[in-house]
């Protein structure tokens, strides 16, 4: 049986709106295995941003109980939480979140150097990921010199550089086109074949596709999943 990494238990995230209270999810429950590709999918404002949030440890439930490797997240410290968030969880955005002055090989070392890994480790860990993104012929460039695409595998190298359990994707391809979004999935899914655990919420039908599993939200509740 697969070990849980992540479990949401009737997480509510309710937000205020002058006199009304709107919930951004209502009761959800989730648990996520290791080595599993989760998709989350629905239209816009049905909360699957607010779930991945919660996944992601950048928000706390207005009630429920959100735990990351058996521990729940309320009872650490935000320092602690700071040091979740860069060492065990690996972030990628739609918009790839470049530093533009800096190389695709010094944004992929940039993590850790904060984080004050040995300079050996930063060495070797940065040339075998430019390697494993398929760009090792582009580590000197700046992200401007790059196509979207390699940006965007760039962003996957740096999220991964600090050895993180789980990987979070916010709409990875939305701003790729088809060929670009099609190389990035494929890294994606020889990643998670060599076991590492990826949530990604997409709205596009082709792109959760790619996944082992997904989950279907409306209206801040999971409608199902397949």
């Amino acid at each position: 049986m697969m070990e849980s990494i992540m479990e949401l238990q009737d997480v509510w995230k309710i937000y205020r709106m002058g006199e009304f209270d709107v919930p951004a999810l209502a009761g959800i429950d989730l648990t996520i295995k290791a080595s599993e590709f989760v998709a989350i999918t629905g239209p816009s404002g049905c909360g699957k941003s607010t779930m991945l949030n919660m996944i992601g440890c950048l928000d706390m439930p207005t009630r429920g109980k959100v735990l990351l490797e058996g521990k729940d997240i309320s009872e650490f410290k935000s320092n602690e939480l700071a040091r979740v968030r860069g060492k065990k969880i690996g972030f990628i955005f739609q918009t790839f979140n470049l530093y533009p002055t800096l190389t695709a090989l010094e944004n992929i070392r940039l993590p850790m150097r904060i984080h004050e890994f040995p300079e050996g480790v930063i060495e070797e860990t940065s040339m075998n990921l430019l390697n494993t993104v398929g760009l090792v012929e582009r580590g000197s460039h700046f992200p401007a010199q790059l196509s979207g695409g390699q940006q965007q595998r760039v962003a996957v190298a740096r999220a991964l550089s600090t050895g993180p359990s789980i990987l979070l994707a916010d709409e990875p391809t939305g701003n790729l086109d088809t060929k670009s979004g099609g190389e990035v999935m494929d890294v994606f899914k020889r990643l998670n074949s060599e076991g590492l655990t990826i949530v990604m919420i997409t709205h596009d039908p082709r792109i959760a596709g790619y996944a082992g599993r997904v989950v279907k939200m409306l209206d801040g509740k999971i409608t199902g999943e397949t």
